[in-house]
């Protein structure tokens, strides 16, 4: 009977890690937007951060963002054991807010060039009067911070998968994406910053192959690095898209129909559909962000 029973619980088990194995790919995969968001972003907060600080710096951000992760993966399941309604709004709310996120990204980049940034960048370094530990160190607390917001959107995402899944099936996924992601995009982040040192190296080497070997590191560094940004932008607006039209109803069925109706071309459907959610995605991010200039023009104006 004691044998029977051990069996028995082994092989529940077993289904319970299945389980939270699928789902956790499954969590993964409706997350990869934001992944692409936050590699490239993490990645540009040590920008200009001199050689022998860029992995410091890197791990002071991974070592905040598991602190974040460590706040959010309770508070997520207490609201899920609340309401399942709660959950799809917060959802809801968190794609808007990456649609917002990527248009103001984009309205960014018009209005604040890259080379002004840099220049702006290279000017406070360069400045005696300026404290570089202490800059390194605000560096670091607004990397955290924008780790927080972005840790939210993962958590509620991924929890948006298994919200109907007993509580230690929610936990096991929501524990495993925060420490998967966390390694992934740290461990990613500190090799992207030091592509272009071990580039470096390998053009001081006296092998004709390592010296161009390291050239093309040099110049693959910063190409990949905007390749991370526009991908993670346009990943954005998919995945923040996808959710906003998948909770209201009639655009959801209407992107549906027009995904169906081109179904017997090869390919053609899905890229429609990733098509239509991208484009909602940049107008509910532009509605979205009209209402913030909108709050802040007024608010302005009441405080004169």
């Amino acid at each position: 009977m004691a044998g029977s029973s051990l069996l028995a619980l082994i092989d529940d088990i077993a289904t319970l890690l299945d389980d939270v194995s699928v789902l956790t790919k499954v969590a993964a995969k409706k997350t990869a937007g934001v992944l692409g968001d936050d590699l490239a972003l993490n990645a540009q907060q040590v920008a200009g951060v001199t050689a022998d600080r860029e992995l410091p710096v890197v791990w002071a951000v991974a070592k905040g963002s598991l602190v974040n992760k460590a706040i959010l993966v309770p508070v997520a399941l207490a609201i899920s054991a609340v309401s399942a309604l709660l959950v799809t709004i917060l959802l809801m709310v968190g794609g808007a807010y990456l649609c917002f996120e990527g248009v103001e990204k984009l309205a960014h980049k018009f209005l604040h060039p890259e080379d002004e940034e840099d220049a702006e960048r290279r000017a406070a370094r360069l400045n005696p009067d300026i404290d570089l530990l202490a800059l390194e160190r605000e560096q670091v607390k607004g990397a955290i911070r924008t780790d927080f917001i972005l840790s939210a959107e993962i958590i509620v995402i991924s929890l948006g998968s298994v919200a109907d899944k007993d509580f230690v099936t929610r936990l096991s996924v929501l524990t495993g994406i925060a420490l998967v992601m966390t390694v992934g995009v740290y461990g990613l982040v500190a090799a992207i910053v030091k592509l272009d040192d071990v580039g470096l190296y390998l053009t001081r080497k006296q092998s004709a192959f390592a010296r161009a070997l390291g050239r093309g590191l040099l110049s693959f560094a910063p190409k990949l690095m905007k390749v991370l940004a526009v991908g993670g932008t346009i990943a954005m607006f998919l995945v923040g898209g996808g959710i906003v039209t998948h909770g209201i109803g009639p655009i959801h069925h209407a992107i549906e129909a027009a995904s169906h109706a081109v179904a017997h071309i090869p390919l053609a459907a899905p890229l429609l559909g990733a098509l239509l959610q991208s484009l909602a995605g940049v107008l509910i991010g532009a509605v979205v962000l009209s209402g913030v200039l909108l709050f802040q023009r007024v608010r302005g104006k009441g405080a004169h």
